[in-house]
């Protein structure tokens, strides 16, 4: 059975790693955790040692430790052991390193195993400045804060390509701090996924439960021509822009998108740039706790669409339903609205399993009335509009329904882009 570290390992002062092997010319080992050497407290977790054929025993060395080794006999095929934690505590967390012993001598130690405890403190909070909606090639600013004083920050990308930085936080006037991690230029190829810890430099083994993770979405050009995907049996054959002959057609039979060189089983769909349409059956004025679902429409056969609201840091996606032939939409129900719901939205729409989202929508502006409705005034010292006014006629336009009137006659509900707001 293998050693259970709790009952081995203890912290005392950092006195460094002080066992005395004499080193010979075995190959050096290997050292790692699994599941993984970041693990959640109270986790279990397994530190393996690795060395050459032959080794009879493995010791365990972790850094400041009053218990300098801990020693296990190698498992078949003889060439390394492991040590076991059952339930991850701060006490385990630190440096480890470990070596082997053979019937000839002993190995020098492994490059050391930083072992890291996380939930011991609150999640810090992560947000995209200016937003997390990203052109392709342009640059985002990673906020990463807590109110707890951590005075470092580590920020992690998940992925095929994950990574992982550290800087120190910056106190703010309020007693919080924070770090700023420049991220960029962004490109499609691959997700924009991110999680941030916070630590005390003191103990940098020690960490904050992780952020929810924050997904940067890459938006397509929008001044750039729409793409045409050439494909045949829905698999992706190439893509071409508009008035580019196709590859291998003769003179004549280019065109704009070249049909006539397709043969009957091909298809074409334009590509990632042609905007969805972002609408609301209720129309752009609400009621405050009135039900909402705002919709994501395209006339392409997009697989998922995404939702963002100016300002804010959720990007809702939705997979894509086919209502119509032809169609594809997504539906984003907002529940009861309030005043937190006001405020310009767009959506966006992509293919399958690309990295890769299209243009957004038009702006959608969303005005939320409170329970007395919105008040209509064109400066802070005019008077409101009376009935019958370029106001009321507006408000009429947009919404199909009558004006409506407080009791002093001011006009409630109306088009936010040329009226200063006031609520009752």
């Amino acid at each position: 059975m293998a050693p259970v570290l709790p009952a081995l390992l203890c912290l005392g002062l950092s006195v460094g790693l002080r066992t005395q092997v004499q080193a010979g010319t075995l190959p050096k080992p290997v050292i790692w955790a699994e599941p993984g050497s970041v693990v959640p407290w109270g986790s279990p977790v397994t530190i393996w040692c690795r060395g050459t054929l032959g080794a009879q025993e493995f010791h365990l060395d972790k850094e400041g430790s009053l218990i300098l080794w801990v020693r296990q006999n190698s498992l078949e095929p003889r060439d390394k052991a492991k040590f076991s934690i059952q339930h991850m505590r701060e006490d385990h967390a630190g440096s480890y390193q470990c070596y082997y012993g053979t019937r000839t001598g002993w190995s020098e130690h492994t490059d050391p195993l930083q072992l890291v405890v996380t939930g011991l403190y609150g999640k810090p909070r992560l947000s995209a400045l200016p937003s997390p909606v990203v052109m392709s090639g342009g640059n985002v600013t990673l906020q990463c804060g807590s109110r707890r004083g951590f005075n470092r920050f580590l920020l992690t990308k998940e992925g095929e390509d994950e990574s992982s930085r550290a800087l120190d936080g910056q106190r703010m006037l309020d007693g919080q701090t924070q770090a700023l991690f420049p991220v960029g230029p962004v490109t499609p190829g691959h997700r924009w996924t991110f999680r941030c810890y916070g630590f005390y430099r003191h103990n940098p083994w020690v960490w904050s439960a992780p952020r929810d993770p924050l997904e940067l979405l890459v938006s397509g050009e929008e001044s750039r021509p729409d793409p045409i995907h050439l494909c045949r049996q829905d698999n992706v054959l190439g893509s071409l822009l508009p008035g580019e002959p196709l590859p291998g057609a003769g003179p004549g039979e280019g065109g704009p998108r070249g049909k006539r060189s397709l043969q009957p089983s091909a298809c074409l769909s334009p590509g990632l740039s042609g905007k969805p349409s972002l609408l609301t059956p209720q129309g752009p004025v609400v009621t405050s706790g009135q039900n909402l679902t705002l919709q994501c429409r395209s006339d392409v056969g997009y697989t998922r669409f995404a939702l963002s609201k100016e300002g804010g840091q959720d990007l809702p996606q939705r997979p894509a339903q086919r209502p119509q032939g032809g169609l594809s939409q997504a539906d984003f129900p907002l529940g009861p609205v309030g005043t937190i719901h006001r405020g310009q939205y767009r959506c966006y729409s992509g293919h399958g399993l690309s990295f890769e989202w299209s243009a957004p929508s038009e702006t959608l502006e969303l005005l939320v009335a409170g329970p007395g409705g919105l008040r209509l005034r064109h400066g802070p010292h005019r008077e409101a509009e009376p009935p019958g006014s370029w106001g009321c006629a507006l408000r009429e336009a947009l919404t199909s329904a009558p004006c409506k009137y407080s009791d002093s006659g001011e006009l409630l509900l109306v088009n936010s882009l040329t009226a200063w707001l006031q609520y009752p």
